[in-house]
Formats: C-alpha cells, structure tokens, sequence
C-alpha cells in the first residue's frame, strides 16, 4: 500500500487458492484500509484483490448513497484518528467492530462529488507548487555550484599552488572495525558525505584510538 491506487501487487493467489483459503476478494473500484499492519493507510483497488488478516475492504452497500472517491477521502482524513485507537503490545491495530462503528458522514451525492472535484484540484495545485519548488532548488543549485567553479577558474592564473600535503594535514581514517559506543566521537563514511555538506544522519558513535587522536 504505497500508491492511493494499488495497480499491480508484488504476489499473487490463484483461483483455486482463493477457494481453498478464508480470503475474501475486494471487487475493482473500492476502498482498503489497513486495520493492523500499516494501521491508518488506505488505497484504492483498481482490479479485484485478494486480501489478508490485516486489511478490510470497505463495499459500499448503496453506490448511490456514497461515492467512491468521497469514501477514500475521508478514510484519508481521519487515518491519524484508526491509528490513534490501536491497540496491542506487539503490534497495534482496531478491531472490526471499531471500524463499523465509525460514524461517516453522508451528504449529497451532488456534494459529495463537488467535495472531491475540490480537493482534486488542491492536490494538483500542491503537486505543482512542490514540482515547480524543486525545480527552483535544483536551479539554485546548478547556480551555486556554477558560480563557485567560475571562481576558482578566474583565480587560477594569479593564486599561488601548493601540493595539498604541504599545506594541510591529510589524515587516514580506520581501517578495522570499531566498536560503536553510545558516547564517543562521530565516525562518518562516505553516505555521510553530501553534494550540499556532511550529515549527521543515523551516524555512528566510537571511541578514538588514542595513538590516532587529534593534537
């Protein structure tokens, strides 16, 4: 369930298997939610699924008292709340009562579908804003690094050079395994390593040979 509509699975159960199982099969054009693992996410089946212990399918009984789209918006909007109600110690998740219990809210079919023409066109705003977003950073970007080459090109002819060992003291890093302490010195690797700097993310910490420590 990494898409709002689930076009290909990574397995897949045969018919007979189906007929054979306590599976259920959710028809095209419906609503999933997750009720244990994956608490709180919810797609859209465009095929019929099979599913297993941890989802529930949601068909409506009526199509003409809930639309679709309506019902997965909404599933969307009150998944911070199914998450909030889990329960387990191991693994948290609702039981089928809860969600039956679940108070929806049933306008129009008219405002129902004019609610969802809203939102669509917010979503399509914000995946512009965030396209056109990115675009802008990576341009900056492509500015900056532009600019930055141009300068040491322009500086070249009249700066004076020296090897980098003679001018600063290049250091090797460890070449066995250390054990990581829960104080001590950050040790980075490459993956700390940035186009736009160092990063601290999920670093390490160990303690320094202190044969190797920095004067």
């Amino acid at each position: 369930m990494r898409a709002d509509i689930i076009t290909s699975t990574e397995h897949s159960i045969t018919s007979e298997a189906v007929k054979a199982s306590a599976t259920n099969i959710i028809p095209a054009g419906n609503v999933v939610i997750a009720t244990r693992v994956g608490l709180g996410k919810v797609c859209l089946l465009a095929q019929d699924t099979a599913v297993n212990q941890d989802l529930r399918g949601i068909v409506p009984k009526s199509n003409k008292e809930i639309d679709i789209a309506f019902l997965f918006a909404w599933f969307k909007s009150i998944s911070e709340q199914i998450i909030a109600e889990g329960t387990g110690a191991t693994v948290q998740g609702v039981k089928l009562p809860f969600i039956k219990g679940l108070s929806v809210p049933v306008p129009t079919m008219e405002e129902q579908r004019r609610i969802v023409t809203l939102l669509d066109e917010a979503f399509a705003d914000i995946a512009t804003a965030k396209a056109n977003a990115e675009k802008n950073l990576q341009n900056a970007r492509d500015f900056f690094y532009g600019q930055l080459q141009a300068i040491f090109e322009s500086g070249s002819n009249s700066w004076s050079s020296s090897t980098l060992g003679q001018t600063y003291d290049v250091r090797d890093g460890t070449h066995d395994s250390p054990k990581y302490q829960a104080e001590g010195y950050p040790l980075i690797t490459s993956k700390n390593l940035k186009r736009e700097g160092l990063s601290f993310d999920d670093v390490k910490l160990t303690v320094m040979n202190p044969e190797r420590r920095p004067e």
